[in-house]
């Protein structure tokens, strides 16, 4: 069974549905962002923080496998469920830099990419380009998501927190090396993209 791309058939299009169960699970992962932020900020539970990113990883899989085995591909879950998953990484990330789990470069490694495309977006389209999901950009946030809570394990008072620390940086340290190499991409989608539009022909697609 193939992971990504789940539950995929042919001729399946975007919707202008809004009440969708994909779109309620996306919210549900905006929602997690708050709760992990409380337990390990607040709390210092990470046993629980752990389990809140687990669950917020499994809704990113679902929600795609659902909209696309039972129809309910949305024009707002394609841009909500990226922004979903960008949004909560880089909040983990500054939650984890406060608390001490990884340090500010982690931080710094996932803000970069992100601050060019937004900064090239809003130049060519004042707002989100729109651009489908790369498998690239698909791997990369699996890895980053398999790879945090394990990290957050390692943490805990528990036997074989170095392998957990370990199989852990190995996830993250692909998954950086993945959104540099989908941010590039993007990039590249955008420019192409933009130009296009200015000559009246929209072919920005990505690698």
């Amino acid at each position: 069974m193939k992971f990504i791309g789940a539950g995929a058939r042919p001729g399946q299009v975007h919707r202008d549905t809004v009440f969708t169960i994909p779109n309620l699970l996306t919210v549900v992962r905006f929602l997690g962002v708050p709760l992990f932020v409380w337990l390990v900020l607040w709390q210092k539970e990470y046993g629980y923080a752990a389990l809140v990113l687990a669950i917020m990883g499994s809704t990113d899989w679902v929600d795609g496998y659902i909209a696309r085995r039972f129809n309910q591909l949305s024009n707002l879950g394609r841009i909500l469920d990226p922004m979903a998953d960008r949004l909560s990484l880089i909040a983990v990330a500054v939650t984890l830099a406060l608390a001490g789990v990884v340090q500010w470069w982690y931080l710094a490694a996932l803000l970069v990419p992100d601050a060019i495309l937004l900064s090239v977006s809003l130049f060519y389209f004042r707002g989100h380009p729109d651009l489908p999901v790369s498998r690239i950009g698909k791997i990369r946030t699996a890895l980053l998501l398999l790879g945090t809570p394990l990290l957050v394990l390692s943490k805990l008072p528990i036997p074989s927190t170095e392998v957990y620390a370990v199989v852990a940086w190995i996830l993250l340290g692909l998954g950086l090396v993945g959104h540099w190499i989908a941010g590039y991409n993007y990039f590249r989608a955008i420019i192409r993209k933009g130009k296009s539009l200015k000559d009246g022909d929209d072919d920005g697609g990505l690698l």
